[in-house]
């Protein structure tokens, strides 16, 4: 079979790249950075991966320059663009400008793996540095207003880079740049689902051998599937599962997911309410890395504890989870990678155990819609596959804490200059004195976000503004539209609130939380939106007599195929009015919350979930 390489130097996208290779029908390996070359000799082509280091430091990954004498056609992905750059002779430097999210890019020539596209395309970027000068031998291909070698080949030794990501669904043209690179390897398509299907059923039996495995489901697409795989490989004799109810489900989750789990022939299940247990371990806690961890290591004790109520003998039984690949790269647990938060199910103890051999996890190579696939191929129906992905710890990372005002050091400074920015296009903006997880250059970045009020824009301009302002002030990394109050003057004073999570701060969101994902069914908008959180900040937006009233609601819907990138959802503005006049009715009017915000935030600088 013959096989592309992916090296991989610690970009949140290098196995999206594998991904893309293998839906195009060719198998792909990932392989560290500094793999030798002699170790790529079979490979038909080599791609280069992002990476969240500046390729300037002194501590940046190298390549081995080998590999560009390899023969093979390569190509070079942002931090593998600049790395070619550097490493052949040319010069990288310091970008005037950022640049996360979308970008234009002209191209002056397209043949090879650019034939095909167009002469303007967008494109989806993120990074901090740029190439400067090319190599000896390179021709500048394309350029954007902010990135003037955004693109360069080699056509000779069939070396290409680019500084944009074509492997994200956010390049449209991606797909057909890397269709185009398959095509200069001339390796042939002999890969498909069905094949890894086949393969992780083998890989299964072999690593479970003559034990059973204890499964934490959730009742989501993730553990749903990795349960019909552990079932195909090992027997549902041999397969427990446990679903935990920690107390920050949504409203009537619980019963919705036992009833649908027995419906598809779960029989081994254990339901175990933990939302005490949480709510206590959690009083206090503000900080959202505490939190996750929280949260992950007492799923563990909790597991233990229900194995030890069963009579589960530990040598005969492995912990079985639906973790996916994004929670692996974003967890930082990939050579190189950066930390950007940790997700429950890839806490320490966790990382241990699996060194130990006593954890499965079928799925962790795979992204969301690959996921999807492979439910649909096992007969998973069609409401279990679509169901919107909703996070391991629940609304506890969509109930954001305080314990006290979190403001920039340059706040005054700061917001004259966004509030000049803004003024252009008639809106008004605020700083949140409070801070969300992102993710740019592949760095986690813990910053503010910023509210844009005033003037109602299209979409598309919000969207523009949006990246504009998160590119050009580094102290936001998300930006809100102010949907309620009406007034203006309503978001002049912002007051914080300091709480930790409680339940009735998790009862006020789960209403909130099911009105949103009531009204998507009934708009039939649910397809149309791959996730909706709904998410609390501890922020009272002052009434006109300047008297906080409720807390505040930040609708964060989101388009996206494999949670590497996202887009903010356009929602129809009628439709997005008739939705603010429900949460209005059901949780303004009765003093529940005070503020309604809309997330007009893209995947990269933001996270699709806001801890």
């Amino acid at each position: 079979m013959d096989k592309i390489a992916v090296l991989d130097f610690g970009g949140q996208y290098a196995h999206l790249i594998a991904n893309r290779i293998r839906r195009l029908g060719v198998f792909s390996e990932i392989k560290d950075g500094t793999v030798g070359a002699d170790e790529l000799r079979e490979y038909k082509g080599v791609i280069l991966s992002g990476g969240p280091a500046s390729v300037r430091s002194e501590s940046a990954v190298r390549i081995d320059p080998g590999v560009y004498e390899l023969g093979v056609p390569i190509l070079g992905i942002c931090y593998g663009h600049q790395l070619t750059a550097i490493t052949l002779g040319g010069e990288v430097s310091p970008g005037e400008v950022p640049e996360y999210g979308p970008a234009d890019v002209e191209f002056n020539e397209r043949k090879a793996i650019f034939e095909g596209i167009n002469e303007k395309e967008n494109v989806w970027m993120s990074h901090f540095d740029n190439v400067s000068t090319v190599p000896e031998g390179f021709e500048i291909v394309g350029k954007t207003k902010d990135s003037p070698i955004t693109a360069m080949a080699n056509y000779d030794r069939k070396i290409f880079t680019v500084q944009f990501h074509p492997e994200v669904t956010h390049t449209p043209c991606g797909n057909t740049i890397l269709e185009n690179f398959v095509k200069e390897t001339g390796a042939t398509r002999d890969w498909s689902i069905d094949t890894y299907i086949e393969d992780i059923v083998a890989e299964i039996k072999e690593k479970a051998g003559d034990r059973k495995v204890f499964l934490m489901i959730s009742g989501g697409v993730d553990s749903t599937v990795a349960f019909m795989l552990l079932d195909k490989a090992l027997g549902q004799e041999n397969v427990y599962g446990l679903f935990v109810d920690i107390g920050f489900m949504r409203k009537n989750e619980r019963e919705e997911v036992e009833a649908a789990l027995k419906g598809i022939g779960v029989e081994n299940l254990h339901v175990y309410d933990a939302s005490k247990e949480y709510f206590e371990a959690l009083a206090g806690v503000v900080e959202p890395e505490k939190k996750r961890e929280i949260i992950g290591n007492l799923f563990l004790d909790i597991q233990a504890k229900v194995s030890d109520d069963l009579n589960l003998n530990p040598d005969k039984w492995m912990l079985g989870q639906g973790t996916i690949y994004p929670d692996t790269i974003e967890t930082g647990t990939t050579a190189h990678a950066d930390k950007i938060k940790t997700h429950h199910n890839q806490v320490d103890k966790i990382k241990k155990l699996t060194e130990q051999g006593k954890v499965i996890e079928p799925l962790n190579q795979l992204y969301k819609d690959e996921v999807r696939m492979v439910g649909e191929k096992l007969g998973l129906n069609e409401k279990m596959v679509w169901r919107h992905p909703f996070p391991g710890p629940g609304l506890a990372v969509r109930c954001l804490c305080s314990d006290g005002e979190d403001k920039p050091a340059n706040l005054d400074d700061l917001e004259m200059r966004m509030g000049e920015f803004v003024a252009e296009v008639g809106m008004k903006t605020k700083v949140v004195p409070i801070k969300s997880v992102g993710v740019q250059g592949d760095e986690r970045t813990y910053r503010h976000p910023a509210i844009v009020y005033g003037k109602r824009l299209e979409w598309e301009g919000l969207n523009k503004l949006s990246t504009q302002m998160t590119n050009q002030f580094s102290d936001i990394n998300r930006v809100l539209l102010g949907l309620w109050p009406q007034a203006d003057a309503g978001f002049e004073s912002l007051h914080i609130q300091n709480t930790d999570l409680n339940p009735g701060r998790i009862s006020v969101l789960q209403e909130a939380d099911k009105i949103v994902m009531d009204y998507l069914l009934e708009a039939k908008i649910d397809r149309d939106i791959w996730q909706f959180p709904t998410v609390m900040i501890p922020i009272n937006v002052g009434s006109q007599n300047g008297e906080p009233n409720g807390e505040s609601i930040v609708l964060r819907p989101v388009c996206s195929e494999e949670a590497m990138t996202a887009n903010f959802y356009r929602m129809d503005f009628a439709v997005l009015d008739e939705l603010i006049d429900r949460l209005k009715k059901a949780l303004v009017d009765t003093g529940k919350i005070s503020g309604i915000f809309y997330d007009i935030t893209n995947k990269p600088p933001g996270t699709i979930e806001w801890e």
